[in-house]
């Protein structure tokens, strides 16, 4: 069965709260980073877009926002805001990861946001914060879904759907 990003018969409250963040080049290139732990020598569902969770008392703005800082190193003035997507997104964990995590999460629910970068390469600190990616690149967001871990790529290939206008260079 294929996995359904739209909320369907979901009860959001079994869904933690996320932002997800496409962050575009001037040429209409996604950034992608490579998680930390993964394998060097089987890097096939590595890698990802920032993400991470909405904190208690902060706006999903507010959360992508953070998430770039402690994900890319960027600061807010380094971005636009091109799109905030409606709905929100989802995805269950599996049930060997679920299994591992505590909490009454069945998985999470994305709120995903387009930013234009606006700096140069070396702009990235990977390192800003606690560690989530050993490495980046720029990559064709139509390519995202196939390198992320399966349990997202329905997810990921909504937002390659909504966010196509974004991949053209400016």
């Amino acid at each position: 069965m294929e996995a359904q990003p739209l909320q369907g018969g979901r009860d959001p409250s079994l869904y933690r709260p996320n932002v997800g963040l496409a962050v575009f080049s001037r040429k209409g290139h996604v950034w992608l980073g490579r998680r930390t732990g993964t394998r060097k020598d089987d890097v096939r569902y590595a890698w990802q877009m920032p993400q991470g969770g909405v904190d208690r008392g902060e706006t999903p703005a507010q959360a992508a926002l953070r998430e770039l800082g402690e994900e890319t190193g960027l600061d807010p003035a380094q971005v636009d805001l091109l799109e905030e997507l409606e709905p929100w997104l989802f995805y269950d964990f599996p049930p060997a990861l679920k299994a591992k995590l505590t909490g009454p999460y069945y998985g999470q629910r994305q709120k995903w946001f387009a930013f234009r970068f606006l700096g140069s390469d070396t702009d990235f600190q990977l390192d800003r914060h606690t560690v989530e990616f050993d490495a980046w690149k720029w990559a064709q967001l139509a390519d995202a879904p196939g390198l992320v871990i399966p349990f997202k790529a329905a997810v990921y290939t909504e937002v390659a759907t909504h966010f196509a206008k974004w991949t053209t260079p400016v």
